[in-house]
């Protein structure tokens, strides 16, 4: 049980860093944005010069594949 002060102070000193670190980050802008480097990843961009596809127009869906009928 002699122990048990010294744990406490150490964990004690680990929270403190670990709080201090967050709002470090935090004030750096690290979690600004969370949604756009994740979405970004996932879009499959083979397109050459990064052209973007033609947008279709107002009120009409854009095709979509069928899959063949056996």
């Amino acid at each position: 049980m002699e122990v048990l002060p010294l744990l406490i102070g150490i964990s004690l000193a680990i929270l403190a860093v670990a709080v201090w670190l967050f709002f470090r980050m935090s004030n750096s802008g690290q979690f600004d944005d969370t949604e756009g480097p994740a979405r970004r990843i996932l879009m499959d961009d083979d397109r050459p010069n990064g052209e973007m596809p033609p947008i279709p127009a107002e009120g009409k869906a854009a095709p979509s594949r069928q899959m063949p009928s056996h």
